[in-house]
């Protein structure tokens, strides 16, 4: 089974790069940072009124890491993606030594979305979502941010803006503002617990 070393990819996590592949069947990485970085602030993340109303209505359950490599292979489905075999197989290595993490959503205990990312120190570097269940992506960020906010992290990293992240508070900042916050961030430490 190839791999990325874990030691080189948390490494270039702590630089702020970051690995992405071509397509789903491409066998290798290419290495990226961004100029212009997508984050969220903890303290100002939003949850529109729907995404309020459906977690009042305790439809889903969480949990947190008990599939992650269900989770990613989830994430990896969709036409064009970033997630290949090789990140699928480091990022769940990853896991296993407690610098990745899975946000699951679950609906008659069927998985039916959920998020993936590295923690390194009080630093969250977000990867990806997915659902099969609508809206269940955003109640895997919601409880996300929950956990993030529970535990003081500092830095809620989501690599690039979108608009639908920006829905939730997510906003852009300059890679050198970017860097001092990740700094400060890795130099405490946090846990990633529900």
């Amino acid at each position: 089974m190839k791999i990325i070393s874990p030691e080189v990819l948390l490494t270039g996590y702590r630089q702020g790069i970051f690995p992405m592949s071509d397509s789903r069947y491409d066998e290798d990485v290419n290495w990226y940072t961004a100029p212009i970085r997508g984050v969220i602030p903890i303290h100002k993340f939003h949850a529109p009124k729907n995404l309020r109303r459906l977690i009042r209505q305790n439809k889903f359950g969480i949990k947190i890491n008990t599939q992650f490599r269900k989770v990613i292979e989830g994430c990896a489905q969709r036409e064009t993606t970033w997630i290949n075999d090789l990140i699928i197989n480091t990022f769940d290595i990853l896991n296993q030594m407690g610098h990745a993490h899975s946000v699951e959503v679950y609906a008659d205990n069927e998985l039916v979305g959920g998020l993936y990312g590295v923690h390194l120190g009080a630093a969250f570097f977000g990867e990806s979502m997915f659902n099969t269940a609508p809206e269940a992506d955003k109640v895997a960020l919601y409880y996300c941010h929950q956990i993030l906010k529970k535990n003081e992290f500092l830095l809620w990293d989501t690599q690039f803006y979108t608009e639908h992240l920006g829905r939730f508070g997510c906003e852009e900042i300059e890679a050198k503002v970017y860097d001092k916050l990740l700094q400060k961030a890795l130099k405490k430490e946090a846990e990633f617990v529900l």
